[in-house]
């Protein structure tokens, strides 16, 4: 590999669309995260913990973006190890933002994003063939994603329960009850990308609705992730502004 390729990275092919969302994604990451480093120096001092959480999570996306890329571009296949990676750093530290801003729920906001990531990697990866990918890992991951939707009050966007940080983010004072609807709808509509992916990536019950979908499993993938990683990040700092 020449010295230009090496700081460029791997070349992308003419017409390849998975790849042209890797590059996007990248990029986007990396200015998500100078954004909001440069934010986190102008906002109220309670909300500075938020806006570096938020830049973590961009920052550690580029990093890891930068290398699925290139594992595409290289023709590797689907970089279903560093993309799980990426989210057992990240996933957590967004529905930590909850928790900042409403000071309860941590601990149990940190299980169930962990136990959500762990099922769907053994589900997507096939090393654990015990259980089906369809009604057992997935049905597990989905059964704690459920319980962050509930805990962090997305249910009460259409009429339902709420947990013990949605209560929370509702009494809380300033912009952050209006900051919190804001995240509770990423969490209820832009997480529901992912499942969609990953229905994609594996066999199961749903594998004739996915069927006819015109892109891969790696672009729904990146469309969810910039969508939701700078989202959350923009939710609160508008919140702190």
């Amino acid at each position: 590999m020449n010295t230009l390729n090496f700081i460029l990275g791997a070349s992308l092919a003419p017409g390849d669309f998975t790849g042209f969302t890797f590059f996007i994604g990248s990029v986007s990451m990396l200015a998500a995260t100078v954004f909001f480093l440069v934010q986190h120096g102008q906002v109220d001092k309670k909300f500075k913990d938020s806006m570096l959480v938020a830049a973590l999570i961009t920052g550690i996306a580029a990093v890891h973006y930068y290398y699925m890329r290139d594992q595409w571009a290289e023709g590797l296949g689907s970089p279903t190890e560093l993309r799980y990676i990426d989210w057992i750093l990240t996933v957590p530290l967004m529905v930590v933002e909850f928790a900042l801003l409403t000071g309860v729920g941590m601990g149990k906001l940190f299980l169930a994003s962990v136990v959500m990531l762990v099922t769907g990697y053994l589900g997507e990866s096939g090393l654990a063939p015990v259980l089906p990918a369809d009604l057992g890992w997935g049905l597990i991951a989905g059964l704690a994603y459920f319980w962050m939707a509930y805990e962090v009050g997305c249910l009460t966007l259409v009429g339902g329960p709420t947990g013990e940080t949605g209560a929370a983010l509702a009494k809380a004072g300033g912009k952050i009850p209006e900051a919190g609807k804001m995240l509770q709808r990423f969490v209820l509509v832009g997480w529901a990308i992912y499942p969609i992916g990953y229905m994609m990536g594996t066999d199961g019950w749903y594998s004739g609705l996915v069927a006819g979908i015109p892109f891969n499993m790696d672009v729904v993938y990146n469309i969810g992730d910039a969508i939701n990683k700078i989202g959350f990040g923009m939710a609160v700092w508008y919140a702190a502004k």
